[in-house]
């Protein structure tokens, strides 16, 4: 199987490129190949990357919002409480259905790998995660889904949570999850986040917690987190989600735990089109705007990326999962607008995306596996600003998806 992609546009490259692909991997990339192949893509001068990562969403809870109540309140403890009738009475088909259709979605819009964080409580036990594990097993050939066993409802204000944790981690979950915020006291806060890392430490897993997701400045769970990855000596292995406390805090504390969480290589993960939504509803003018400081921790050297989060539940009735349009939210939120910042907005859902999930062969180079999509657009500003149509996404060298946009002008 050969596939031959001519005229493309490469980031970073002057001129138009062709990119061969053999097998499953990228063979050669250069101008004007003279290479036979088997099917052959004329780019006609659209930029060539590689396939998008979203590295955080919930697939066990999307596709839920027209079969619970309303979210009355547009709050993040609301969407939370709202939840819990429904996932007693998940299914597998019933999680398969919902996500899959998502899956799909992403699909189309040129994600290949997500990392998924599944409710592991007492609520509806194992019911999430048993559902996306089928999910998996479905997609196992168009799409890397790498589990995190996520404790939604806390783990010490939630008994029996520590058995079901490990029993998630038996069971094929990847990342050990933490939501230490979520419980009724800092030393609770610190023991969860023990909990954690011993669970980690047993299965030699990765680590990947929701931290600190209120605006309250009081909450201190982030610098928890960077003092236990130092202990522990889990530097690179650990990723924080959400940290929104971070932008409530005064700039002295800020700046002090920004410099432990760069120490601690931590891996920092933003997710505007969600907390935009839920942070920030009970508040006078001026509303914060519950993002975390991007900036502040791309300047002190700490990797940042950003995921679609939710998709049309009680926390959040939009999202398409396409990371375009999601990337765009994210420019928007962090004002990163000029252009070598939105060049580093692309990284945050590609190759920094990728220093959190360590895809191997990652990448648009020779060697690297042929996961790629194709865009109908001729820089990073365009794709970024118009989200538009992906005529081709490729996985492991084999066409997909064959996107076709039409559009017709009358006098």
């Amino acid at each position: 199987m050969s596939l031959l992609i001519q005229n493309c546009t490469l980031r970073g490259r002057d001129g138009l490129w062709d990119v061969y692909c053999e097998g499953k991997a990228i063979t050669a990339v250069g101008q004007e190949l003279d290479r036979e192949a088997e099917t052959t893509i004329d780019a006609e001068g659209n930029l060539l990357v590689p396939a998008f990562i979203d590295t955080h969403i919930h697939l066990d809870k999307v596709n839920i919002h027209d079969s619970v109540r309303q979210n009355v309140s547009g709050t993040l403890m609301e969407a939370i409480e709202i939840i819990w009738d429904r996932k007693k009475i998940y299914t597998d088909e019933d999680v398969v259905e919902r996500a899959g259709a998502v899956i799909d979605m992403a699909l189309m819009n040129g994600t290949l790998a997500m990392r998924t964080h599944v409710d592991v409580d007492t609520i509806g036990g194992l019911k999430p995660l048993t559902g996306v594990l089928a999910l998996r097993e479905r997609y196992r050939d168009k799409m890397t889904l790498q589990l995190i066993a996520f404790p939604q409802e806390g783990i010490l204000r939630n008994p029996g949570c520590d058995r079901l944790m490990e029993e998630a981690m038996k069971m094929g979950c990847d990342i050990v999850g933490g939501m230490p915020a979520n419980e009724d006291s800092p030393d609770d806060s610190f023991a969860h986040v023990k909990f954690c890392f011993d669970l980690a430490e047993k299965y030699d897993a990765d680590i990947d917690m929701h931290v600190d997701e209120t605006l309250d400045p009081f909450y201190r769970t982030l610098e928890m987190v960077a003092d236990e990855t130092i202990k522990r000596g889990w530097q690179g292995r650990v990723t924080a989600g959400h940290t929104c406390a971070l932008a409530a805090y005064d700039d002295h504390y800020a700046t002090y735990v920004i410099e432990k969480v760069a120490r601690a290589g931590i891996h920092m993960i933003t997710n505007p089109v969600t907390n935009l939504v839920v942070q920030g509803r009970l508040s006078k003018q001026p509303i914060p705007r519950g993002i975390t400081r991007v900036k502040e921790l791309l300047d002190a050297g700490v990797n940042v990326s950003f995921g679609q989060d939710c998709v049309n539940d009680a926390f959040y009735p939009l999202g398409n999962a396409d990371m375009l349009q999601v990337a765009n939210v994210t420019a928007h939120a962090t004002q990163m607008t000029l252009p070598h910042e939105l060049e580093k907005i692309f990284d945050m859902m590609t190759t920094d995306a990728n220093k959190i999930m360590n895809l191997p062969a990652y990448g648009l180079e020779e060697g690297c596996d042929a996961d790629l999509v194709l865009i109908e657009a001729k820089n990073v500003r365009e794709a970024i600003a118009l989200a538009p149509n992906r005529p081709y996404v490729i996985r492991k060298g084999k066409i997909i998806v064959k996107n076709i946009r039409k559009t017709e002008y009358f006098s």
